[in-house]
């Protein structure tokens, strides 16, 4: 006979710390303190989104565990209103309340004692009272409690539609007072309106308020959300037969239906239609579809445009050019750096690629000199911070982020367009792999009739983040001029760094023995590898090359999941290198805690922050945290301060670690790359290629040798949906 399950409990307590929190499933371990004064209590299970300070009523039972003992196993919590002074003025010291700190909370509660919270209730204008808080504080006050409030009240109903408190507050600030009829009435909007909410949380949440299963609402959001999903896997388009049957593992509904609804959203151009060569019946998001055949077409008109704003070069004496050259370098180009210089300085439109080692920087360096000589305008580009500072050292000219050369105004609009062209003669696009379709659009689209474009990269890299394979379909497209370099220079050659990232480009295991800047550290054991990643990048680095751990180091690892995966590789390297220390502020954020000092990278393109937006991918440290006003500092590599409310935290990841997707663009000093068979699925050439590449000195790889092996043997996966190459062309190839 089974036990039978213990009683429905209640538990009123303050949480005091969180021991361990799962950001993906919300469980967590939590140790709180109740009234009775007694030891403190472990508590368990889904309490995502509480804060350390605040009074809890927890629903749930008593067990015992037959290691930590009695704990309670919360099935559901709400937070209330602590009665006590001491729990007051915990509460209010939090840090919940924006402006109320530990000092201020102290100050309040001495002045009103158990009445303080109903006073901040029903007659806040007495904040004036305490001493220290002038009328601009006092209002701040106000303004945080009563948004506290109206959160409180959207929460309750939400928590019992099942979306987590952090969800909560976005849903607020997007909706405000409307929150609840929005989700109650068009709960398929928060998935186009809310960034973290994809189609399943507002599926769930519409399930709840009583959508039926097979409503024509659903069936249109579940095919945009698909065809998202294709996006952010990199695709521009699906196959219309591919959709349809990736959409009805997600919704569960006949294809008849599904084919209905997408006739209907073709109709209201949610989504277009396209027949493509070899009867591929390609179906696009609208921005998608827009920006290829717009990209497309900026190119074809400067490849054909009869102006030139760099005239000189069409009849200009290369030997005396060239020699010029020499003598201003001080070294002498090659034949296939020679063609691409030519090229670039000739041709409006010119690719050129090559792997490391093979002369790329000097090229565009000789190609920048000469254009410089005869006084053109060369404006210099790259998809990331760390990139545009590279070209510029390299160069000796300024150079910007993509965003930041086209001034993108909160919304995305670019500054600078067909209509409002940048002022230049020749723009160099560098780390040219990284441009996805979105971004490569804009920026083609603001060069000026007859001035020349040359987009250079590795095209043998991971592709871009984001939908396309730009650089890769320029390379493919006959109307485009490309210079392919192959030549490894002898300097290079030394570099083992440089001979192995060819060697797995070839598909040739690295040497890992008998070299000063390529290491190898077998264990074929997953969580000991993640253990020595840490000890690797942290000690041994240090020790043997005076590299610092946090500047200098970069650990890179195939996925995200996992004991040796980004995620818990940050933690590990967060309590190596940013241990909690007494004093000193922090902020929990799901499963995650931030201190000042963190490595940190933003995970999404934010057009309303800083100067010119805060963009996916962009690295920083944190500088500043105050619990008081709820925001914290970060300092970007663009070297520009960027100020984040506590609720704005999701958009930040740690960056000790990170994905090696996540690194395209960027050079470190020394870069660690564990390697484990519990990464079986992502371990490919091109994704270990990129990894290696990433590393101006040194590499450590760390892990399993079967899984080195497997990456160097498999070719990446097939390639993306795309139609540049075929627009390009006219008459060219689609890739589906």
């Amino acid at each position: 006979m089974t036990a039978p399950r213990p009683h429905t409990a209640v538990l009123d307590a303050v949480l005091e710390r969180l021991t361990y929190v799962n950001e993906e499933t919300g469980y967590t371990v939590a140790r709180v303190a109740t009234d009775s004064g007694s030891d403190l209590l472990t508590v368990v299970g889904a309490l995502l989104g509480a804060q350390p300070g605040e009074s809890l009523r927890l629903r749930g039972r008593w067990s015992s565990h037959p290691k930590f003992g009695r704990q309670f196993e919360v099935e559901s919590y709400t937070t209330v209103l602590p009665a006590t002074v001491q729990g007051i003025q915990r509460y209010l010291g939090s840090g919940l309340i924006k402006g109320i700190g530990p000092r201020f909370a102290e100050r309040i509660v001495e002045r009103f004692g158990v009445d303080t919270l109903d006073v901040i209730e029903q007659t806040p204008d007495r904040l004036i009272e305490v001493p220290g808080l002038g009328p601009k504080r006092t209002a701040k006050i106000i303004a945080a409690w009563e948004e506290q409030k109206a959160i409180k009240e959207v929460m309750v109903f939400l928590q019992g539609v099942g979306v987590s408190t952090s969800l909560a507050v976005r849903i607020f600030k997007t909706y405000g007072e409307e929150s609840i009829s929005v989700v109650r009435e068009e709960p398929y909007r928060l998935a186009a309106d809310v960034w973290g909410i994809g189609f399943k949380t507002a599926d769930t949440i519409a399930q709840a308020v009583g959508i039926p299963h097979d409503s024509p609402e659903r069936v249109k959001a579940g095919l945009q959300y698909t065809l998202s999903e294709a996006t952010d896997d990199g695709h521009c388009f699906l196959p219309q037969a591919q959709l349809v049957t990736d959409a009805g593992k997600i919704l569960g509904v006949p294809a008849d239906l599904i084919d209905r609804c997408l006739d209907e959203l073709a109709e209201a151009e949610g989504v277009v239609r396209e027949t493509l060569p070899g009867e591929v019946t390609a179906v696009y998001l609208v921005p998608f579809h827009r920006a290829e055949t717009a990209l497309a077409g900026s190119l074809l008109r400067l490849l054909r445009n009869s102006a030139d704003r760099m005239p000189h070069f069409a009849g200009v004496d290369w030997d005396k050019a060239l020699a010029w050259l020499h003598r201003r370098t001080g070294a002498e180009l090659a034949p296939e750096q020679e063609q691409a210089v030519r090229l670039a300085l000739t041709s409006k439109v010119a690719v050129l690629t090559g792997g490391p080692g093979c002369g790329k920087s000097f090229t565009v360096r000789s190609i920048v000199e000469l254009a410089a000589a005869k006084r053109a305008k060369v404006v210099l580009v790259a998809p990331t911070g760390r990139a545009a500072k590279r070209l510029a050292e390299l160069t000796g000219y300024p150079a910007a982020t993509v965003h930041r050369l086209l001034q993108l105004r909160p919304g995305g609009d670019p500054s600078f367009d067909r209509d409002h062209p940048l002022d230049a003669d020749l723009l160099v696009v560098d780390e040219a792999s990284m441009l996805d379709l979105i971004l490569a659009n804009k920026l083609v689209k603001a060069i000026p009739a007859g001035a020349h474009v040359l987009l250079v990269g590795d095209v043998d890299q991971l592709p871009s983040v984001g939908a396309g394979e730009v650089l890769r379909d320029l390379l493919a497209a006959e109307a485009v001029p490309r210079v392919r370099l192959t030549q490894i220079f002898r300097q290079a050659q030394e570099s083992g760094v440089v001979t192995n990232a060819h060697r797995i480009n070839a598909g040739r295991p690295p040497v890992t023995t008998g070299l000063p800047d390529f290491f190898l550290f077998p264990n074929e054991d997953t969580e000991a590898t993640a253990e020595l990643t840490v000890d690797v990048a942290c000690r041994r680095i240090a020790s043997r090359f005076s590299l610092d751990p946090r500047r200098d180091v970069q650990v890179l690892a195939p996925m995200h999941r996992g004991p040796a995966g980004a995620g818990a590789l940050n933690t590990l390297l967060q309590q190596a290198l940013t241990p909690a220390r007494e004093g000193l502020p922090e902020r929990r954020v799901g499963g995650r805690v931030f201190r000042i000092g963190d490595k940190v990278t933003q995970i999404r393109n934010n057009y309303e922050k800083g100067a010119a937006g805060v963009f996916n991918g962009t690295l920083g440290v944190v500088t500043a945290l105050s619990t008081e006003e709820q925001t914290l500092t970060v300092r970007t590599d663009e070297d520009e301060d960027i100020e984040y409310e506590f609720d704005e935290l999701d958009e930040l990841s740690h960056a000790y670690a990170m994905t090696i997707h996540r690194s395209q663009g960027s050079e470190y000093p020394a870069v660690v790359i564990p390697l484990t068979t519990s990464a079986w699925m992502m371990l490919q050439r091109n994704l270990l290629y990129t990894a290696v590449t990433r590393a101006k000195k040194l590499v450590v790889l760390v892990g399993s040798r079967r899984a080195l092996a497997a990456a160097v043997r498999t070719v990446g996966a097939g390639r993306r949906h795309t139609a540049l190459t075929y627009r390009l062309d006219e008459t060219g190839g689609v890739r589906a």
